[in-house]
């Protein structure tokens, strides 16, 4: 195998939860630009099918499911759904999550339970059910965040409790996983990338973090889909447990 072909995801299905907008989309098409058919996984289904076009407009095999990754059962629909189809999972993208930014003393359990459910647990009822049908040399991707290593002047305690914990989530299935199973987990820290999210933000917000950017500038989904390529690739056949910032030197400043 040359070194090129080890970023190839050829005959992989891979799994992306939130796909139906921003990051999940750029995840979805760049796994099949580099080969791989994709089982696309959200609540709002219609907009599902407007990522299944661009994943068959490159080629490859798309499957929409309507998945609430914080019910454990429609997780499990979701990868019994994968395997009918397409006979196997080798690769899972946590990225289904929402955001708050509500001020810590006026936060409701309700608005609190409901990121922490979706953003961390919901990660982990689809990784338990992508884990029992894994073959070894399977790969996990956490989709977690800066803000849960750094602060960024937003009132955000859920949001970044759940990405932290999302952070301790790998390290630990990347423990249990690795020599057992075969299974390698990692995370991704994104920075500020073009989003709903971000476009929900303050006007203004984003500039203010400019400072604190060393490369000088929010970043291009395609970037941050290019290192998930990596990590889901038999180019990271020996890296696992790993948290990898992808911010523009953000956690450095």
């Amino acid at each position: 195998m040359g070194i090129l072909d080890r970023f190839r995801l050829d005959n992989k299905v891979v799994v992306v939860t939130g796909a139906s907008s921003g990051l999940g989309v750029a995840f979805a098409v760049a796994c099949a630009e580099a080969g791989a058919d994709v089982v696309l996984a959200a609540r709002r289904v219609d907009k599902l099918e407007r990522t299944a076009e661009m994943v068959r407009g490159v080629g490859r095999e798309a499957l929409c499911v309507s998945t609430d990754v914080a019910d454990p059962d429609q997780a499990q629909r979701m990868v019994d759904a994968a395997v009918e189809r397409f006979g196997r999972v080798d690769v899972l993208v946590n990225n289904a999550g929402i955001g708050t930014a509500h001020p810590a003393t006026r936060e409701t359990p309700e608005q609190f339970r409901q990121v922490i459910d979706i953003n961390l647990n919901g990660a982990y009822w689809a990784a338990q059910a992508c884990g029992r049908v894994m073959a070894p040399g399977s790969a996990i991707i956490n989709i977690s965040s800066v803000l849960g290593l750094t602060t960024a002047g937003l009132p955000q305690a859920a949001y970044a409790a759940s990405k932290a914990g999302l952070i301790g989530l790998t390290r630990d299935l990347a423990q249990q996983w690795g020599t057992r199973k075969g299974i390698r987990v990692n995370a991704i820290a994104p920075g500020f990338f073009k989003s709903e999210m971000t476009d929900a933000y303050q006007d203004g917000y984003l500039d203010s973090m400019a400072p604190r950017l060393v490369l000088g500038r929010i970043g291009d989904p395609e970037e941050l889909a290019a290192t998930l390529v990596w990590l889901a690739s038999d180019a990271a056949a020996y890296v696992t447990g790993q948290t990898i910032p992808v911010d523009g030197g953000l956690t450095i400043t």
